[in-house]
């Protein structure tokens, strides 16, 4: 009995040994929640629950310290889990460039077309007498088409990957605009690069007749002739026509740069330094783009005759008297002036204004 009554103590104390650590096991962390859970919880119909992976994701997101952590991969931003910027870049793209760029875009066709329907079509008020003058050689022709079709091609497949989700996947389903958006990234990538090109050979090409001269600052004092009684005597180019390409030269060789810096990200820029220059890339291009439209509609319908110019090099002489009165008088003086007959001849066709 006594061995048996000792034996029965000890399981005794054994028994209640394992149930004081059940205890502190089950009891305490319930508390220690029970405490917290005010502070970390949502409440669902009295009961709070505490979100468990609220305290990993701020270490994750590394939130309220510094957002540079250790590891053995060695590249730049390789110590930043998640950039704190992201969020704010998306959000802006979505936000400000897409929404601000949109009503942009369309502000700037209802101008043009009201334009139109108050002024009309600019025309040459004598009529074109049919003798011609060479405007430009056959290099700087060949620019400005090397220019203007890779400016158009960027411009389309960059305003899809823009404003596609919002404006085409409604229209052509999920499927056919990821297939679309795919062919428009990589042909956007393909051709930024001959854009730099056909900037530095535009820059070549016309930089001498772009530069300020005498009377450029009466054209903007009459804004072109608008303003005033007469049409200010004006050379080569007037100042809208340089202001015009130097506003290309700049941002196309900022689209240029900041479309670099995206497509070869191997170079030591991190993730932020990627997101400002998309902004900058998205911003630049969507502005020379609402200037082009304005451009576009001069050239082809605003005012006549501006396009023969950039088909073959030759314009009216009537054209040119009325547009560039005081380079139309160099052009008599050097005896460029050709009939039209002379002209036809040249040209091999019956071509006309």
């Amino acid at each position: 009995m006594t061995v048996q009554h000792h034996r029965r103590a000890i399981s005794l104390h054994l028994w209640s040994a394992i149930i004081g650590v059940l205890f502190l096991y089950l009891y305490i962390p319930q508390t220690s929640f029970a405490e917290s859970a005010e502070e970390k919880s949502d409440s669902v119909e009295g009961l709070l629950i505490q979100n468990p992976g609220i305290e990993l994701w701020r270490e994750v997101r590394q939130r309220g310290m510094d957002t540079n952590g250790a590891t053995q991969v060695k590249g730049v931003d390789s110590d930043i889990l998640i950039n704190p910027y992201g969020d704010l870049w998306a959000r802006f793209r979505i936000e400000e460039i897409v929404t601000w760029g949109a009503i942009a875009l369309v502000a700037m066709l209802v101008l043009i077309l009201l334009f139109f329907i108050i002024r009309g079509r600019i025309r040459v008020k004598d009529g074109f007498s049919g003798d011609m003058v060479r405007r430009f050689n056959n290099f700087q022709i060949i620019c400005h088409w090397f220019l203007a079709s890779a400016f158009i091609f960027l411009g389309l497949t960059g305003l899809i990957l823009l404003f596609g989700r919002t404006a085409l996947i409604p229209l052509l389903g999920k499927e056919p605009f990821a297939l679309l958006a795919s062919l428009s990234k990589e042909g956007h990538d393909l051709v930024g690069l001959l854009f730099l090109a056909s900037i530095v050979l535009m820059l070549i090409a016309l930089i001498k007749r772009n530069l300020y001269e005498k009377g450029d600052l009466k054209w903007l004092a009459t804004a072109g002739g608008v303003l005033g009684k007469s049409h200010p005597s004006i050379g080569f180019f007037n100042l809208g026509e340089k202001c015009l390409f130097w506003l290309v030269i700049l941002l196309g060789l900022l689209i240029s740069a900041s479309g670099m810096v995206l497509l070869f990200p191997n170079f030591g820029q991190g993730r932020i330094i990627m997101e400002l220059s998309h902004i900058i890339h998205a911003v630049a291009a969507l502005s020379l783009i609402v200037v082009s439209f304005g451009h576009m509609y001069l050239g082809l319908v605003g005012v006549e005759g501006a396009l023969q110019g950039m088909k073959n090099g030759y314009v009216d002489i009537n054209w040119a008297q009325a547009h560039h009165d005081r380079w139309a008088e160099e052009c008599q003086k050097k005896g460029q002036v050709i009939s039209k007959t002379e002209y036809l001849g040249l040209n091999g066709n019956t071509e006309r204004q």
